[in-house]
């Protein structure tokens, strides 16, 4: 442990709280700009993004909530341009940019990191920095992701660290180069111009700070904040059970064939670590579900924070318990030139694998498996002018049951985190869609005494002459895992019904570039939770809600869960109900 603790005891503690208070304002400060500048729906009505304030050594130190799998890169992209740029030649205004996943902190080429180094004084005293999914970065499919590219290569313009910003004034070349190799240039300069700002914003708020209390204060202060982390984890960690703990599961496919793919982990927990080890996975492999190792860090950090104190601000001090341990060229831990464009399905794993790990053992703080899948979706084509349009967006779904509560339904994943989904009214304003339903997916999947939560239904029609639809819902072969009894839940996917009329024609988790007409309705179904208990001990008046509510049918609650509803009256028939249940123990 660093001197920032003892530090903090040495001086005004009320000064660091507030400096620590102020610094997380700044930070969501520059959330707040990014989304109002920005001019991607995937950014302005998602939030896909992040936004964060480093030390001059690239530690976090403040943080607005966003996309976890962002926030725990955020630093590793500082930390990139630390060691490529001599920070002796950074100057006021300068501002980086990188989306290297292998090296510089990255995801995907989509999500590009913008950092700038903050002066007070003449001194470098921190960094901005912000990540934000661009819409389009060029590359072999409209949206810049793709199921089916076999190399990054095809997948987008690569940022490999470089400087954007000299002193406040942008190198045109560069922006030009970007706007000559994507397919909506106005919009993703747009989308980086915001970022701009948003460091600009931030930059400001931290000099004001170290102004107002000085350097040394503010330095000490910042020393004190991280070293408090530590202290903090260090006190989540001691209420955790200590043992080794294992979990394995398969993931569907990597895009280009049918075969699944292993992915393990070995949890242990002692009174000084939590050691995360994958070792024993899969190497990566030919297709994009490949992610890299910063999104593995990133998906440790989330689990790590999530069960040792989740409302306690985030810094760089949380994590120096945390160790992670993975083999190079894993499908955790892609090498160069891996495709990695549809990364999150492997990184919402490296988190679900974790999860299910410990979920024997901290019954009371986990849920049972949930949709995991962003369920990313692309749709792209012409609009009547002649205009491309490119929707971009994820999709909610259902959440596994608890031990004592149900699901929750229609909720973003966890590699979302605080994010929404694109709203019906923007779908149909920006892009030549009509959204002909938008409803819970209702059927008897993740039963059990708690159930899951209902994942939805999202029907887009047609109205170009033609469109692609791009979509990866992992989850569609695997289904979302149950606890004590319960029973799994239901599956993730898209069907494709021609004219809008009758049976689809197609039901797939992957499609790369599925070719759609005027008419054709693509249907997106996200997953039911799993369920936790014997769905006979469920309580026949929740069963009876379920049911007047339209999540259940009458025969559906005798046949799975033993409980008989008058069709009728809608109310529970206790002795039926006695009958049905006493028959099916007696059997048993």
């Amino acid at each position: 442990m660093k001197d920032g603790w003892a530090v903090m005891m040495k001086i005004d503690p009320f000064t660091v709280e507030i400096i620590r208070e102020q610094l997380i304002a700044a930070a969501e400060e520059s959330f707040v700009v990014l989304g109002r500048s920005s001019q991607s729906p995937i950014i302005y009505e998602v939030l896909d993004y992040a936004c964060a304030v480093t030390d001059s050594d690239g530690d976090l130190i403040a943080q607005a909530n966003g996309v976890p799998g962002f926030l725990g890169t955020l630093s590793f992209a500082v930390k990139t341009i630390i060691e490529k740029f001599d920070r002796q030649t950074m100057r006021p205004g300068d501002v980086f940019i990188t989306n290297d996943p292998y090296e510089g902190g990255g995801n995907h080429l989509s999500d590009v990191a913008l950092i700038g180094p903050i002066f007070c004084n003449g001194e470098l005293i921190a960094f901005g920095v912000n990540k934000a999914h661009w819409t389009e970065v060029g590359g072999m499919a409209a949206g810049s992701w793709t199921t089916d590219s076999t190399e990054i290569y095809q997948e987008g313009l690569q940022f490999p660290a470089i400087r954007l910003y000299r002193e406040g004034q942008p190198w045109q070349g560069l922006i030009d180069l970007i706007a000559a190799n994507v397919r909506t240039p106005e919009r993703t300069l747009g989308d980086m111009f915001a970022g701009v700002a948003s460091l600009r914003s931030a930059e400001r708020r931290v000099v004001e700070i170290c102004e107002r209390y000085g350097l040394g204060v503010y330095q000490n202060s910042v020393a004190a904040i991280l070293d408090h982390g530590e202290v903090l984890a260090h006190r989540g960690l001691a209420d955790l059970p200590k043992g080794s703990f294992f979990a394995e599961d398969w993931m569907d496919d990597d895009g280009l064939s049918d075969d699944p793919i292993y992915v393990c982990v070995a949890v242990t927990i002692t009174d000084e670590a939590f050691i995360a080890d994958f070792t024993g996975s899969a190497l990566q492999v030919r297709g994009p579900i490949n992610c890299t190792r910063t999104r593995l860090h990133s998906a440790c950090r989330t689990i790590f924070k999530a069960i040792t104190d989740p409302k306690s601000p985030s810094n760089e001090g949380w994590f120096r318990p945390l160790q992670v341990v993975c083999p190079d060229g894993t499908v955790f831990t892609a090498r160069r030139p891996a495709p990695v464009s549809t990364y999150w399905e492997t990184g919402a794993y490296a988190v679900d694998l974790l999860w299910h790990a410990l979920f024997p053992v901290l019954p009371n703080r986990l849920t049972a498996g949930h949709s995991l899948s962003v369920c990313g979706t692309v749709i792209s084509g012409q609009d009547e002018s002649g205009e491309i349009f490119i929707l971009v967006e994820p999709q909610a779904g259902g959440w596994g049951a608890g031990a004592t509560k149900d699901g929750e339904s229609g909720l973003v994943v966890v590699g979302d985190g605080e994010t929404y989904i694109v709203p019906v009214e923007i779908c149909e304003t920006r892009y030549p869609l009509l959204v002909d339903q938008f409803t819970f997916n209702v059927q008897p999947a993740g039963a059990g005494s708690h159930r899951g939560g209902l994942g939805l239904v999202r029907d887009y029609r047609i109205l170009s002459e033609t469109a692609q639809l791009t979509t990866t819902f992992g989850r569609h072969r695997f289904l979302p895992w149950s606890a004590e009894g319960g029973q799994p839940g239901s599956a993730n996917g898209v069907a494709v019904i021609r004219d809008g009329k009758g049976e689809s024609v197609i039901w797939k988790g992957k499609l790369a570039r599925y070719p759609l007409k005027r008419g054709d309705v693509a249907r997106m179904v996200t997953g039911v939770g799993g369920g936790d208990g014997d769905p006979f001990g469920r309580d026949p008046e929740a069963v009876r809600w379920d049911v007047q509510n339209g999540f259940l049918t009458v025969e559906q609650a005798r046949t799975v869960y033993g409980v008989a509803i008058g069709p009728q009256t809608l109310e529970v028939d206790e002795v039926s109900t006695r009958y049905l249940r006493g028959a099916r123990g007696a059997n048993d």
